[in-house]
């Protein structure tokens, strides 16, 4: 009796052993499944990161090798008019308009007093500059990117700049941009946001390890974390590693230098918003371990529609005749592992190439295909755009003087090189904003936005001058003359106010041409009454 109960007993024993073991082997089974996915999102995300910050290292180095390129341009021109203040005002307030880039642009001789500045600052004109970032631009002599350091204005700043060299070779001080740091400046514009909306963010360090760009306002100008990545960066590393911020939130981080400006790009992902996915796997492992077969149905079902779902979106909005709005709807999808999120550039990339080639196609329409500048259409587009906005212009027609001569002695080929030439005065002598057109034949048009009647008649008479003083190959010198007027000092009517220039055109021929006339009415033109 005893002996039976012993094998009974013995019986459930191996029984439960057999259980046993059956669930260990489950769990292990489970648990080594648990561990491989987990340590395959945590490298998925390593790497996205990784590939994340070097790309928007790539695109901040482009951009200041570009700025670099601006200041140099700035400072080559400056070198033959260093003596002119007004040279330095209007160079740096070109630069300044060229590019949104930069929070102000200032000429510095090599005295280190300001020479010139945009926007405009009272308060520093005439005086030298002593922040450090001064005394290392006038010791180098080099192009350079500054610490960060607080400016006379308050403001934590970073600085580009380029020296500055006179006709003989003399150094003659530096062209200096600043980026406020604590404003909204061109790192939001480039670097944005990290596309994943889980804790994830990215910084930016300097080369002393100083933060100069941060979603917490507060650490901007704050001793960056010392973690792994700020470590690396340190040593112009590139890579990805395990790291831990400030808060001591284990991080998933990215990291690539910005050589031409000693800076680092950090982006980096919480661990814990990396692996959350698994959860819900394991509990649907946990919960239907017993039906194998239909568990590995629905896994297969689960990853394949996880998989194919950003796939799917991407087809689908591929197929939008509307390129601006697939654009914004590709970029809403959520393609969360590398390749989808390749895919997704890829398409965004010929997007933005066919919508580049409709915007030259549509400029081709637009464009005088001899001298490039705007045709007729362009013209009215422009006056338009220009009309609609209620802003002040002045108008400019102008007109080769004698050209019948020039095509009939020389022949069409000679006289076509002259309106080209023509063209490329006009734009010598033109502000960016400003709108060149040909009418057609000899005649030319010039939109001045933002300039006063008398302005405009200047700017008419230095183009005519600078015509005048050209040689042009095998016809020697040519004349223009000019009509010009102005909305609303000349002409309350926008549409009509190139009708009067075409009226004081015609004044400037009939007083002998290679002259500038303004409209005047009547009225004005009469000398008051006692």
């Amino acid at each position: 009796m005893k002996g039976s109960i012993r094998q009974v007993n013995l019986q459930w024993l191996i029984l439960a052993l057999a259980t046993l073991s059956a669930l260990v082997m489950l769990g292990n089974a489970v648990w080594a499944g648990y561990q491989v996915q987990r340590q395959q999102l945590l490298d998925k995300s390593l790497e996205a990161n990784r590939v994340y910050a070097r790309s928007l290292a790539q695109s901040t180095q482009h951009f200041v090798l570009n700025a670099q390129q601006q200041l140099a341009v700035g400072a080559e021109r400056l070198s033959r008019n260093l003596a002119q203040p007004a040279a330095h005002d209007d160079e740096v307030e070109r630069i300044k308009l060229q590019t949104d880039a930069f929070n102000s642009v200032i000429s510095v001789n090599a005295q280190g007093v300001v020479v010139g500045a945009s926007p405009a600052l009272p308060e520093l004109q005439g005086k030298a500059l002593t922040s450090a970032a001064n005394r290392q631009a006038l010791q180098q002599r080099l192009p350079m990117v500054s610490d960060p350091f607080i400016a006379h204005t308050g403001n934590l700043v970073v600085t580009l700049s380029h020296p500055m060299f006179d006709a003989q070779g003399e150094y003659a001080g530096y062209i200096t941009a600043s980026i406020h740091l604590r404003d909204p400046n061109v790192l939001h514009s480039l670097l944005g946001t990290h596309p994943y909306d889980d804790g994830s963010y990215l910084y930016v360090v300097s080369r002393n390890g100083t933060v100069l760009y941060h979603p917490e306002p507060d650490r901007i100008g704050q001793p960056a974390t010392r973690n792994a990545a700020v470590d690396a960066l340190s040593a112009g590393r590139a890579g990805a590693v395990h790291s831990r911020n400030r808060h001591g939130v284990h991080m998933l981080a990215g990291f690539a230098p910005v050589p031409a400006a000693g800076w680092g790009i950090v982006a980096q992902r919480p661990a814990d918003a990396a692996v959350a996915p698994i959860g819900s796997l394991l509990g649907t492992v946990l919960r239907n371990a017993a039906p194998l077969g239909l568990l590995t149905l629905l896994l297969i079902w689960l990853c394949s529609r996880r998989i194919a779902s950003p796939l799917q979106e991407l087809a689908q909005h591929a197929q939008d005749r509307d390129v601006g709005s697939a654009i914004t709807q590709v970029k809403a999808v959520n393609s969360w592992y590398y390749e989808a999120a390749e895919l997704k550039q890829a398409v965004l990339v010929s997007f933005r190439n066919l919508s580049e080639r409709i915007g030259l196609l549509d400029q081709a329409t637009l464009t005088d295909p001899l001298t490039q500048l705007l045709n007729r259409r362009g013209l009215e587009r422009a006056l338009s755009a220009l009309n609609a906005s209620g802003m002040p212009f002045g108008v400019i027609t102008l007109d080769v003087d004698h050209f019948k001569d020039v095509n009939d002695r020389h022949g069409h080929d000679t006289g076509d090189q002259v309106l080209a030439t023509i063209a490329q005065c006009m734009r010598a002598n033109a502000r960016p904003q400003d709108v060149l057109c040909r009418l057609g034949g000899e005649e030319f048009l010039a939109l001045l936005p933002e300039v006063g009647a008398e302005t405009a008649l200047q700017v008419a008479e230095r183009l005519r001058g600078a015509i005048e003083a050209h040689t042009f190959p095998t016809v020697g010198h040519v004349t223009i003359s000019a009509g010009v007027s102005h909305y609303p000092e000349t002409q309350a009517d926008a549409d009509l106010v190139i009708r009067q220039a075409d009226k004081a055109l015609y004044r400037a021929k009939h007083a002998g041409r290679n002259r500038a006339v303004l409209y005047r009415r009547r009225s004005h033109r009469r000398d008051p009454s006692p």
